[in-house]
């Protein structure tokens, strides 16, 4: 019959220092484990943007963007601004004093002048598309600030590269001068004029008609002068004159 072996039932002795070595160890392990820094933490929430950002973000884009838009409309209102310049060559009406007839001219003993003119203007219009269409023409001549003469033109319109001769009637009665003008009649026997001509005028280019517009022309330069004689007359000398012509109208993105 077999031996049956028990194991010894006596608790085994431990050493002291042995037992005291691995608590110390087991401690500082703990301890080190505890102090460990997180390399990744599960928990911690993931990183989202700001919504102010994006706002701002989307604020600068916008900008951005109407900033190009109005650059390139500038450019393309430039471009075809300049494409129609070329194509239409948009030039101003000119105006000339063809004759200033004096038929009466009388300064009385009271210093009031009595005045009587006949004046021709011819306009010319030098544009090959444009048509201009002009309003009732008041027209004025002043010697040294004194008005001396006023009468109209009747509406009128100019067609392209074409010339209109215009003609009128101007009369002033007994308007009190001043003394620059009594004495050029009384010691030069001559008088410094000017024509002032105002009106509305529109422009006509194919089918576009633009908007009415205020031109004034000035013409200066006319002299009249008193001939001696048994009949002395009065004539004016305008060979010199000049006019100068203040139109200020846009058509589509340009001004002539």
């Amino acid at each position: 019959m077999a031996e049956k072996i028990f194991p010894d039932s006596k608790p085994t002795a431990v050493n002291p220092a042995t037992a005291t070595a691995t608590a110390t160890a087991t401690n500082v392990n703990r301890s080190f484990a505890a102090n460990k820094p997180h390399l990744y933490n599960a928990a911690r929430p993931v990183y989202r943007s700001h919504p102010h950002r994006s706002r701002r973000s989307c604020y600068c884009y916008c900008c951005l963007w109407i900033i190009f838009i109005i650059l390139l409309s500038s450019i393309l209102a430039a471009v075809s601004g300049g494409v129609l310049f070329l194509l239409y060559r948009p030039h101003r009406p000119a105006f000339t004093v063809s004759s200033l007839e004096i038929s009466q001219l009388n300064l009385t003993s009271s210093d009031q002048l009595t005045a009587r003119f006949n004046l021709t203007v011819t306009v010319r219009n030098p544009n090959k598309n444009i048509v201009f269409h002009y309003d009732v023409v008041s027209v004025s001549v002043n010697s040294n600030g004194v008005v001396v003469g006023d009468g109209s033109i009747p509406a009128f319109v100019t067609a392209k590269e074409s010339s209109t001769t215009l003609k009128t009637g101007v009369r002033v009665k007994r308007v009190d001068v001043n003394g620059g003008l009594k004495s050029d009649l009384k010691k030069n026997k001559s008088l410094p004029l000017e024509i002032v001509m105002d009106s509305k005028v529109k422009v006509k280019i194919g089918s576009h008609v633009s908007k009415k517009a205020p031109i004034r022309v000035v013409c200066g330069g006319i002299k009249a002068v008193a001939t001696t004689g048994e009949s002395p007359t009065t004539t004016a000398m305008t060979s010199n004159a000049k006019c100068t012509v203040d139109l200020r109208i846009k058509i589509w993105k340009w001004t002539i």
